[in-house]
């Protein structure tokens, strides 16, 4: 009904999982690219992934990105004018398209890849759709690592000499890694952190399954956040690492128009 607040299909249960294992693929890497939302600061009625960077839509550099990397199944999480979106990838065999039709979170977006996701043993690599410079080295050095440690989750995190404004990936003592903190919600020592979150992750696919159906919306913005999948995880037990793979210019998103004209700027001299 109009104006009903969407309820997200939850990941099934991993005995569901199991008595659905005949329809399971593995032996491939799946990678879900959120590009559902708008870019309200980018004053246009064209959604933001598909704004041209380097004679490009930015998304379509992420697409090429994932390609390189050897990933073989890629699914777009669409929404505001998904039309375009579609048309844009319309025929590509190894794109499928999954519809946000509420854009609550980033966690509610990969949720709606619950079919995906079901018939997927293996790992799922998750990255944003205004991200063109994510490099492929970044991605296979993050499915390396996940696949050696055998871990449940791996965060690609980047040392930065300006880490304001960016989540802080923090460690115990030991150097282990305990969580994400954003911001504006850190202590200062906390700020002094270098290592930050660049939404760019690896999940083992039924570990991130179990994880989305554990989110709540107790914060401020009553949204789910897949960034707490990786706290539920080590809650559970599970191993979760970050890995500083990710390059400077990896760093650099787009959501005005100024920082679009940065991160093209940065391409050209990238010989893209």
């Amino acid at each position: 009904m109009e104006g009903q607040r969407e309820i997200p299909r939850l990941a099934m249960s991993e005995t569901a999982a199991n008595q659905n294992a005949t329809a399971v693929s593995s032996g491939e890497t799946l990678a879900i690219i959120l590009a559902a939302g708008q870019g309200t600061r980018m004053n246009s009625e064209l959604p933001k992934v598909l704004f041209p960077v380097c004679g490009k839509p930015m998304v379509r550099h992420v697409v090429e990105a994932l390609r390189n990397a050897q990933v073989t199944k890629l699914v777009l999480v669409v929404g505001f004018r998904e039309d375009l979106v579609r048309a844009e990838f319309e025929g590509e065999p190894d794109i499928v398209f999954v519809t946000q039709h509420q854009r609550l979170g980033t966690g509610h977006a990969v949720q709606m890849c619950h079919e995906e996701l079901a018939q997927h043993q293996g790992p799922v690599v998750i990255v944003t759709g205004d991200s063109p410079l994510i490099q492929p080295n970044s991605i296979k050095a993050l499915l390396a690592y996940q696949q050696e440690q055998t871990l449940a989750c791996v965060l690609g995190s980047l040392l930065s000499d300006a880490p304001e404004g960016l989540g802080r990936i923090v460690r115990d003592q030991a150097g282990q890694f305990v969580g994400i903190v954003e911001h504006k919600d850190a202590t200062e020592a906390q700020r002094q952190i270098n290592e930050v979150n660049m939404s760019t992750y690896v999940f083992d696919s039924d570990h991130l399954q179990w994880s989305l159906s554990q989110l709540q919306t107790n914060n401020t913005q009553n949204e789910y956040y897949l960034t707490d999948c990786p706290a539920i995880l080590l809650t559970r037990g599970e191993s979760v690492d970050a890995k500083a793979v990710l390059q400077p210019c990896e760093a650099l998103s787009v959501n005005t128009q100024t920082q679009l004209q940065l991160v093209e700027d940065e391409m050209r001299k990238l010989g893209y």
